[in-house]
């Protein structure tokens, strides 16, 4: 079985396609100066456009993975998550509190997804 990445530096790749399994590297926001909102949405933008990349769409999410800074953001956190997966096809998923990378960073996700077929 052939393994595929995409995006590969020494540490990690972006997208790893094995078994029409698309696995998803943990994505953060595109500006870190922002609130919650606003970073899980811009987030949440960079796994759309990496699922499709990998031939993959939000519809076919297996598994996600949230790493929120501080549960005191959870339900703004959640308003924009809920607004984004389509209705009926949410992921099994878990959140969870935890250190960030960086300190100026609230949120994380890793998605697991089956590739368009």
């Amino acid at each position: 079985m052939t393994i595929e990445r995409k995006h590969t530096k020494q540490r990690m790749s972006r997208i790893v396609v094995h078994n029409n399994t698309v696995y998803l590297c943990g994505q953060v926001c595109a500006d870190a100066t922002k609130g919650i909102k606003e970073q899980t949405q811009t987030m949440l933008d960079k796994v759309d456009a990496l699922l499709v990349e990998a031939g993959s769409d939000r519809e076919h999410m297996l598994s996600a993975t949230v790493y929120i800074k501080d549960m005191k953001d959870f339900k703004d956190m959640n308003e924009v998550w809920d607004a984004w997966v389509p209705e009926g096809h949410a992921p099994a998923r878990a959140c969870v509190e935890a250190a960030m990378a960086r300190p100026e960073l609230l949120v994380e996700v890793s998605v697991i997804a089956a590739v368009k077929g």
